[in-house]
């Protein structure tokens, strides 16, 4: 929904600048993305989770993404339309992301309020995607069965996250991952812009 790849991109580079390490590339950090913060600085950092200042540079990425995450990020083209199509036809929508808690809801609350009111991100008590904790959790807070949702998702995380929760999974090709990847992680239903999903959620659930 939401195109995050440069601010989180810049805050890895900012923390990797301060410390004297190489930095990464847009593609880097698209790779690096989906499975968790702690994930991506573990990818980006060199030795990974052996580095000396994993710790260190994860909680300065976290405090300066949260200051700046809001710079060059952007809702993808046609999904503010897609939210106002929905809402019209009263579809009940919720957020799971793999971004800390504080950031998924603030960027919800920002960009999609008048369409989106619950956002769930990693926190204690639920665990990230692929593990179904998240997807749970919207499905209580909608107070909508499983048997009536489906999963919308850019990435290979996504994919399992919906088989894990057994929710149908749409996935989506303008995100963090190519069409090829998508398919080679077992994608079943593949669509190219967001106005498509109208057209795949009236063949699979009612209006």
């Amino acid at each position: 929904m939401l195109d995050t790849l440069g601010d989180l991109s810049n805050s890895v580079n900012f923390v990797l600048n301060k410390h004297g390490f190489p930095e990464i590339t847009l593609d880097d950090t698209r790779r690096f993305v989906g499975n968790g913060i702690a994930k991506l600085i573990e990818s980006a950092l060199p030795e990974g989770l052996d580095n000396p200042l994993f710790d260190k540079c994860l909680e300065e990425f976290g405090s300066h993404y949260s200051q700046n995450m809001e710079i060059l990020t952007k809702p993808y083209p046609g999904i503010m339309k897609l939210l106002g199509e929905l809402t019209k036809k009263q579809y009940k929508i919720a957020i799971v992301s793999n971004k800390f808690d504080g950031a998924v809801k603030t960027l919800s609350e920002k960009y999609f309020g008048e369409y989106i009111s619950i956002a769930i991100g990693e926190s204690k008590g639920l665990q990230r995607k692929p593990a179904p904790d998240t997807v749970f959790e919207a499905l209580k807070e909608l107070n909508v069965n499983a048997a009536d949702a489906v999963y919308v998702g850019d990435s290979e995380v996504d994919i399992l996250t919906a088989r894990n929760a057994g929710l149908p999974c749409i996935s989506v090709s303008w995100g963090f991952r190519v069409r090829e990847i998508l398919l080679a992680n077992g994608a079943e239903r593949i669509i190219d812009s967001p106005v498509e999903l109208l057209n795949v959620l009236g063949e699979k659930l009612p209006e």
